[in-house]
């Protein structure tokens, strides 16, 4: 994972760019959103499995063309 190589100093510096691009008051709303968004995507692929397939109307194999003549 990503974040299990990001230690020490590099979290602290992180936290202060985000801060400064953001605001205090902005933080909370930036974590929501992007928890709801990781909570929507595992949700997500949770229901990958069980969606039925979709049928597809079968191509046809005629390959007759027409020939074009140039003018």
């Amino acid at each position: 994972m990503i974040v299990a190589n990001i230690l020490g100093p590099d979290m602290g510096i992180i936290a202060i760019v985000l801060l400064l691009l953001f605001g205090g008051s902005q933080l909370p709303k930036l974590a929501r959103s992007l928890g709801s968004a990781s909570h929507e995507f595992r949700k997500g692929t949770e229901e990958g499995g069980t969606v039925a397939p979709v049928e597809v109307a079968p191509v046809s194999t005629n390959h007759s063309t027409s020939a074009i003549t140039a003018g």
